[in-house]
């Protein structure tokens, strides 16, 4: 590593150790490796890699930890998370030009990460009573009732497209009640991790947090440590198949949020060019199409279907490629060298099997961005089912159309996939709209609205797109064990 990547590092995060029980150590092995900025492909900064002694030594030590916090008052439990909610907020800017460097989406998009970070910890801080046990009535002269306790040390295994978000985010619910955890940031981007990890052990109790980067060995280890009563993921099907299989020795539940190849249907009676609209918002382009919530696959009836694949282009075209730390740029770069060299592949098979490149398809001409992980906002047209973009999740910035007229076919070819996360429909008819809504497999619905993620909604998918809710009350019970305790008065 040159100096200036050296010095490019010190100035976006001090710390590039593994956090243990309340400080940062050295891995256990002495392994350090780069982690890169997708917009320039440069290495920003070497960090450490944990391995199986380091996994043994933070369980250890948030055993030890989770016994405390789990017996902390639940509304002091509360003060505490929202205290870190309080710190994400002052540190935005920071948080959002950090994975802006890092994870390569544009730091104007990153900044709204911090709010939905924030609301997080906020809510589930104000949720710590409604951990609630119930009675059971069964007659004169005795008392049922239950207790709901945290399941121990739990293990959070996130994904590389919103890095602090997902960090601040997927601790709340597990903090609140009660539990250690142990979080394994993306090995693509784990700066923000390491920030965080520095913010928020100004104002936890030592080792309740810990922060292990490294590669796919570590959630391995997580995931089948007999100790960690519970592991969840943000993640690809294969990934969530990897965690299933290791957490299976010892019977632990899993909370998985997998990927989607989500459905976008639009009916004959809305506003061809309001539907355009609806299509490039859903499709993410800021985030260079890498969310799992994506609506990649866009159903649009005959009637209006080519005044909708008229309008795209204007409304794409605001989603230009730049450097994610300019506050300007709209788009940012896909992760890796990797993954745009499998976005591309993507593009190259749709026109070999024959679907209509609308708009994009190719990479920057942009001397500035030669050097990153860049790929345009690409829109086919004239799609079918068959082709491999109508049934793969591309997890890049593609979008395919399809033309329908039959609505049993329809609905049909939405739900021909092994995926299940979101579905939008759009209609002005309302007992179609809930109709449809109810006949898609499809974990989280919106109707004439896209993408958006409200707090209280439980957010999850069918099928091979995950297992459980977040985001809700259901996710906070789910890091407890319900207890059921009878007594005999004597």
């Amino acid at each position: 590593m040159d100096e200036a990547q050296e010095e490019t590092c010190v100035k976006m995060t001090m710390q590039r150790d593994l956090y243990i029980g309340g400080q940062f150590v050295p891995p256990a092995s002495g392994t350090y490796a780069p982690t890169y900025n997708p917009g320039t492909g440069r290495a920003i900064c070497d960090v450490a890699q944990a391995g199986p002694a380091d996994v043994e030594a933070a369980v250890d030590t948030a055993k030890r930890a989770q016994t405390d916090w789990g017996n902390t008052p639940a509304l002091e439990r509360g003060r505490i998370l929202r205290a870190l909610a309080a710190l994400v907020r002052d540190h935005a800017q920071e948080l959002a030009a950090l994975d802006a460097e890092n994870c390569g989406n544009p730091v104007s998009e990153l900044l709204y990460d911090a709010n939905a970070a924030a609301a997080q910890l906020d809510y589930f801080g104000g949720l710590v009573t409604e951990i609630k046990g119930q009675t059971i009535p069964v007659g004169p002269g005795q008392l049922n009732y239950s207790v709901r306790q945290p399941l121990g040390v739990v293990a959070r295994i996130l994904a590389f497209n919103h890095p602090f978000m997902f960090f601040a985010g997927k601790i709340a619910a597990p903090l609140a009640a009660g539990n250690a955890v142990i979080v394994k940031p993306p090995d693509q981007a784990p700066l923000s991790a390491l920030r965080l990890a520095e913010l928020f052990g100004s104002i936890l109790p030592a080792g309740v947090l810990g922060v292990l980067p490294g590669g796919r060995d570590v959630g391995a280890a997580l995931a089948s440590h007999p100790a960690i009563a519970k592991v969840g993921l943000i993640g690809s099907q294969d990934a969530g198949r990897a965690v299933l299989r290791a957490a299976s020795d010892t019977i632990k539940p899993v909370l998985l949020e997998l990927g989607g190849k989500n459905a976008f249907i639009a009916f004959p009676d809305m506003d061809p060019d309001e539907i355009a609209e609806g299509l490039i918002r859903g499709m993410n382009f800021g985030w260079c199409g890498q969310s799992c919530g994506s609506t990649s696959r866009a159903f649009i009836h005959e009637a209006i279907y080519d005044r909708v694949v008229e309008s795209l282009g204007k409304h794409v075209a605001r989603f230009r490629p730049g450097l994610p730390t300019d506050p300007k740029t709209t788009m940012g770069a896909l992760i890796s060298e990797a993954h745009r060299d499998r976005v591309l592949r993507y593009i190259e098979t749709a026109k070999l099997e024959g679907a209509r490149l609308l708009y994009g398809g190719g990479v920057p001409t942009d001397p500035e961005l030669a050097g990153g992980y860049y790929v345009e906002p690409t829109i086919f047209a004239d799609v079918n089912a068959d082709m491999t973009i109508a049934r793969e999740e591309i997890f890049g910035p593609v979008l395919a159309v399809l033309r329908w007229s039959d609505e049993d076919a329809l609905l049909r070819e939405v739900n021909a996939t092994s995926y299940g996360l979101t579905c939008a429909i759009w209609t002005n008819d309302l007992a179609k709209a809930h109709r449809t809504a109810m006949a898609v497999e499809a974990g989280f619905v919106w109707i004439n609205e896209v993408g958006k993620h409200f707090i209280g909604a439980p957010f999850g998918g069918v099928k091979q797109s995950g297992l459980g809710r977040e985001e809700c009350l259901g996710e906070l019970l789910s890091f407890t064990e319900e207890k059921n305790i009878h007594v005999r008065l004597r």
